[in-house]
């Protein structure tokens, strides 16, 4: 069989698309100041856009995914702001509340997937990219405080125990962690 290399036009994004942050592997978790780290949670991620009364919801690659997961979609809905974007995790939990990919993989709870919000990336017009990152959690934690839905919980952190963390998470069979400079734009 015969192959040969053809390129492919670019997929196109969406308008206000912003590509996500992806995370690489390391040998050893970072610890001291200037470091917040986060339980990862095995689901589908997503950029939540709310502008209005409209929400959509893209993976990581742009592709719309807002039909699939109408709980989430309401929940962003019930944000307090006029417009939001949002990077989380879409995932689905177990009743021991760890997530679960091949259930949510399946698309047999599509309505009860809810979403673990760990950034604001814009918020009522204003693009909070090029602010640090320990900003724009107290922001995010500010918007989700406000009585919004059960769709949406925040990514809590913890600054400086990011070993123990990974120990703890890895004795409970989570995912894992993701570590972050706490200035990062």
């Amino acid at each position: 069989m015969l192959w040969r290399n053809v390129l492919l036009p670019a997929r196109r994004t969406p308008p206000g698309f912003i590509h996500p942050c992806r995370p690489t592997s390391a040998d050893k978790v970072p610890s001291g100041a200037g470091w917040l780290h986060e339980i990862t949670h095995d689901g589908y991620r997503m950029l939540v856009r709310k502008s209005g009364d409209r929400v959509r919801l893209f993976t990581r690659r742009g592709f719309d995914w807002t039909d699939r997961y109408p709980f989430a979609v309401s929940s962003a809905l019930r944000l307090a702001a006029k417009s939001a974007t949002l990077d989380c995790e879409l995932v689905y939990t177990r009743e021991n509340g760890i997530s679960c990919f091949d259930t949510l993989h399946n698309r047999l709870h599509d309505r009860e997937a809810f979403l673990y919000a760990f950034d604001l990336l814009e918020q009522d017009g204003m693009d909070l990219r090029a602010r640090p990152l320990i900003e724009r959690k107290a922001m995010l934690a500010e918007l989700l405080a406000k009585p919004v839905t059960l769709g949406i919980h925040i990514v809590e952190h913890d600054t400086g125990t990011g070993p123990a963390l990974f120990k703890a998470g890895c004795k409970m069979g989570l995912e894992g962690i993701v570590s972050k400079k706490i200035d990062s734009k």
